[in-house]
């Protein structure tokens, strides 16, 4: 267990992810919407024509062309007809079950929203950086699960991570911490400081923007043998 001085820098509510739609990405979803040529819309046009597209189908529908696209592969094809269904009224980037999915449940949410003017729900989430000092060496091999437990550190024990994790924090194996934390950057490093950029769901994290500057124990997982192999 090792002693750290945390201070968040900076903190925003965000609506869309960062790098979550690029024009690789549009242009992936106008071909799965039979749009003829789409590689010779103007790039400042991409977006608006994707969105103006999805609108030609109807709500679930154009729900299920995004869905079959950001989750491909990772759900049957009756799990994403379900989601095409909820996501209309649910906030399925804070509900569903299955943690590792939330960001991209977020980011097609995001599309549908700004497409349909609002018939689905605000996805809503935080970016903010946050400075630590101390042995940073605990950040070396998966920084998610002693960076949780510090910011978790920095949040009441009301908290949902406080009150969903408990064991987690305190034992030797978060595995949940990787899916917590959706994007995780360093900004700057030395020897005993580390500055991360964090994009999160303000369903975790938004209480961290009252946290200003404290005090946090933390302790990195657990290394199994076959990680050390």
């Amino acid at each position: 267990m090792s002693n750290y001085k945390v201070k968040i820098l900076s903190f925003e509510q965000i609506h869309e992810l960062p790098g979550s739609w690029e024009k690789n990405d549009l242009l992936n979803l106008l071909n799965a919407m039979d749009y003829d040529n789409p590689s010779e819309i103007a790039d400042a046009e991409i977006k608006e024509m994707c969105m103006m597209s999805l609108t030609d189908f109807e709500p679930e529908e154009a729900a299920k062309i995004v869905l079959d696209y950001t989750i491909d592969g990772r759900l049957t094809n009756g799990q994403i007809q379900n989601l095409s269904h909820e996501i209309l009224s649910e906030k399925l980037w804070e509900e569903y079950p299955e943690l590792h999915l939330h960001p991209d449940l977020f980011r097609s949410t995001q599309l549908l929203y700004d497409a349909y003017n609002g018939k689905f729900p605000r996805a809503e989430a935080v970016r903010f950086s946050v400075e630590i000092e101390g042995d940073i060496s605990i950040f070396n091999e998966h920084p998610a699960a002693p960076l949780v437990r510090i910011l978790a550190a920095g949040m009441s024990d009301r908290s949902l991570i406080s009150r969903l994790f408990t064991d987690q924090l305190k034992d030797d194996k978060f595995e949940e911490a990787k899916d917590i934390l959706w994007q995780l950057n360093v900004v700057s490093k030395t020897e005993t400081t580390v500055t991360y950029d964090i994009v999160s769901s303000a369903y975790w994290l938004e209480e961290i923007k009252y946290a200003d500057s404290y005090e946090a124990e933390s302790h990195a997982d657990a290394v199994s043998d076959d990680e050390e192999n």
